[in-house]
């Protein structure tokens, strides 16, 4: 069910071992969070819940799990003994400490539970993503969530896929408007007065603009492989403090943009402009980025830049 398409192992796979190995773990960890969440609700998940051992980190809503920090340790030692003088960057090895710097050398960027909130309550929405970048820069996606059983993979200039079918978005997607459109946003962790009405007021104006409706799933990671897929149109974060982490966007981004989607930051810190002041098309993405935005295209991206940040 899970075999890596040939278009991404032939030839000119110049990532395949890579791939191969990184699927192999993603799979590996992925069986211990469907493990977990098949029991939630269950007799067999009252003894579970105390095995979790969760562990807060900025706030009460923001935390790991015993799993996380397991399926951390199986990706991470697995990738080091096929790849030993390769980075890696983490987060729950991370924590809340300052963030790695990104380097030239050969570096995976691992998010071992993405969606723990869903995780831990048993909700569906969770996956396991793993980015490899080379030269700075993410060239390679592997998601699997284990509870919808799809497993997304994006190489660069090669693709992006779900369960080995090749991922294309739609012309009636790419004619969206903000007004029909899915719009989805997470509110994250932040908890300050003035982050709260930063964020509310945000989907305030979205709302008085109109769209087709709004969502929060949990899963940042997912929610970018979605838009991927036109199952959402447009995505935003870091209105305020509830910007994401590099390993939130890695895998991610390589299989949005082999789909044909578009991603930048929100508060365009990292665009690049013209002389008329437009952003200039195929400006790279910064994972290090405190904003981003991700769209079915880049029409639709500006409409919704724009209105969230209260230009029109």
């Amino acid at each position: 069910m899970f075999d890596i398409p040939p278009e991404l192992l032939g030839e000119d796979g110049i990532y395949r071992k890579e791939l191969k190995i990184a699927v192999e773990l993603a799979l590996k960890a992925g069986a211990n969070i469907e493990e977990h969440c098949k029991k939630v609700g269950t007799k067999a998940g009252q003894q579970s819940e105390t095995t979790l051992q969760i562990s807060t980190k900025q706030n009460d809503a923001d935390f790991a799990t015993a799993i996380d920090i397991l399926n951390e340790k199986i990706i991470t030692e697995g990738l080091l003994s096929h790849f030993p003088h390769h980075q890696i960057i983490g987060e729950e090895s991370t924590g809340t400490g300052s963030l790695p710097e990104l380097t030239s050398d050969p570096t995976w960027i691992i998010d071992p539970i993405d969606g723990t909130t869903n995780f831990a309550s048993g909700l569906p929405l969770t996956c396991v993503s793993i980015g490899f970048c080379q030269n700075q820069i993410p060239v390679m996606g592997i998601v699997y969530a284990p509870m919808t059983q799809e497993l997304f993979l994006g190489v660069k200039n090669k693709g992006s896929f779900r369960n080995g079918i090749p991922i294309c978005l739609s012309p009636s997607t790419l004619a969206k408007t903000l007004k029909d459109s899915i719009v989805l946003f997470e509110f994250g962790y932040a908890r300050s007065e003035e982050s709260i009405d930063k964020m509310l007021n945000a989907v305030k104006r979205i709302l008085q603009h109109g769209c087709r409706t709004t969502r929060c799933l949990g899963s940042g990671v997912l929610d970018l492989c979605y838009v991927a897929m036109g199952r959402l149109d447009v995505i935003y974060t870091g209105v305020s403090e509830e910007g994401w982490k590099p390993w939130d966007y890695c895998a991610g981004m390589v299989i949005v943009q082999e789909a044909g989607g578009c991603i930048r930051s929100l508060q365009n810190e990292n665009d690049e402009f013209d002389d008329c002041g437009k952003v200039v098309p195929g400006s790279s993405f910064d994972i290090y980025s405190k904003s981003m935005i991700c769209a079915v295209h880049p029409g639709l991206l500006e409409e919704c830049r724009n209105t969230v940040l209260g230009f029109k």
